[in-house]
């Protein structure tokens, strides 16, 4: 079995609207995240040989969707999210990454530099 992982950076902003605490306000965070894939077979031919996936090819991936959903927004409005906690948002990353990258098993976020949050989903 091998286990590749990326990281990826974004700054974004998001408040948590029915927290007793200061997270109620808007406030923004420097946010570090990792997807892991994982599986059991290497490429066999082609430019990849001997690679799961190449890492190119997740932080294609990971690009796009950063850019796009995570990257200088409010997690609140474009994740859909009404509590962005870093439980919801690894979650949410998991699953809107799954269909694109194949053998994904698991994703972490860091809302700090103290704090962060592994979702990987239950097996069945």
């Amino acid at each position: 079995m091998w286990t590749l992982t990326k990281r990826f950076r974004f700054e974004a902003a998001h408040h948590l609207p029915q927290h007793d605490g200061k997270c109620r306000r808007v406030h923004g965070h420097s946010w570090v995240g990792e997807v892991e894939v994982r599986g059991t077979r290497l490429q066999t031919t082609g430019a990849k040989i001997e690679m799961l996936i190449d890492y190119g090819d997740i932080g294609a991936v990971l690009t796009a969707f950063v850019d796009r959903v995570l990257d200088h927004h409010d997690l609140n409005e474009t994740t859909g999210l009404p509590h962005p906690t870093s439980e919801a948002l690894a979650r949410y990353v998991f699953d809107e990454l799954a269909p694109r990258l194949p053998g994904l098993s698991a994703v972490t976020i860091e809302e700090t530099c103290t704090t962060r949050c592994r979702y990987e989903p239950a097996r069945d």
